[in-house]
């Protein structure tokens, strides 16, 4: 058992290591914990003028309303739906485009096609939905245009909300499958080259190369990854919804996320707002221990 004065000594030793993860500490400290200490409000009655210890105490309330409101079913299926959408395609496309890069043998061609793919990470949501605007309008967009061609009649894709999860998520695949390819083309690069040319030398094809090598190489990567996305599950990106929604595609669109917002910061209900995000928040933190527990069940290993 380490003892406080050679625990002591270790930080001494090794000053350089605790400085560098100063400014880390510190950051989650003030914007992810200090922050916590408002989340008493979603028990409360807040009123701004009387602070959090002077506003009254309600219990549960803002909870039980949430629970009873016309639209909660709404909010919850449609945050579920894209949510779950959007893992099961561009959570495995990122795993096949760096299996696929990482079997070019033109190390030209494959800096040029990674770069291609990754580059749309770079630009900005805003700039995102505008394109889809753009590409998608009924009147002056590509796509109407090459559908009138084929003798169809033009579509608006942003006003039916049919339409509103596929642009969502593959609009998202586009721009971050690039990014996320990244991470495993790291992983990739870690296994022992050794282990394909034994497997080259035994007649191994390449697609046996990549499902006994490659990808029991980046299993704990993918693993790791997956739980995070999971625990991530209900925290469908505010911006992109909320650009892209309209009272055409409302019953489609209407998250968790713009519902905060729009009962939060338009209509100033802060304690019922507070009260919905600590609701999601509690999901995402129950969907991540779960996970987590049955990885390491099933495979031995977890992200924590």
């Amino acid at each position: 058992m380490i003892t406080n004065k050679q625990a002591f000594k270790q930080i001494k030793a090794n000053y350089e290591l605790y400085l560098l993860i100063v400014p880390t500490v510190l950051y989650f400290v003030i914007f992810k914990y200090w922050p916590m200490y408002g989340v008493q409000i979603a028990f409360k009655d807040f009123i701004a003028s009387k602070g959090f210890w002077g506003s009254p105490w309600v219990g549960m309330e803002h909870f039980q309303r949430f629970f009873d409101s016309f639209n909660f079913w709404t909010v919850i299926k449609n945050t579920l739906g894209l949510s779950l959408y959007s893992l099961a395609v561009s959570f495995p496309i990122p795993i096949l485009i760096a299996l696929m890069l990482n079997q070019l043998a033109r190390e030209r061609y494959k800096r040029f096609i990674q770069t291609v793919i990754y580059a749309p990470y770079f630009i900005s949501t805003v700039v995102l939905v505008g394109m889809l605007y753009v590409f998608l309008s009924p009147g002056s967009g590509l796509i109407n245009h090459i559908i009138q061609m084929f003798g169809g009649e033009p579509v608006y894709f942003l006003s039916k909300a049919e339409w509103f999860k596929s642009l969502y998520v593959f609009s998202g695949v586009w721009q971050e499958t690039g990014f996320a390819s990244v991470i495993y083309l790291a992983a990739l690069a870690g296994i022992d080259p050794h282990l394909h040319e034994a497997a080259v030398v035994d007649g191994a094809s390449k697609w046996h190369r990549i499902w006994h090598i490659d990808i029991p190489g980046i299993q704990p990567t993918i693993l790791i990854l997956f739980i995070l996305a999971v625990g991530n599950l209900m925290n469908v990106g505010f911006e992109k919804a909320f650009l892209m929604q309209n009272d055409l595609n409302a019953s489609s669109s209407e998250i968790i996320a713009t519902y905060v917002y729009k009962i939060g910061l338009q209509r100033a209900e802060y304690s019922f707002s507070a009260a919905v995000g600590l609701f999601n928040s509690l999901i995402n933190f129950v969907l991540l221990l779960s996970v987590n527990r049955i990885a390491k069940k099933i495979n031995g290993s977890g992200l924590f």
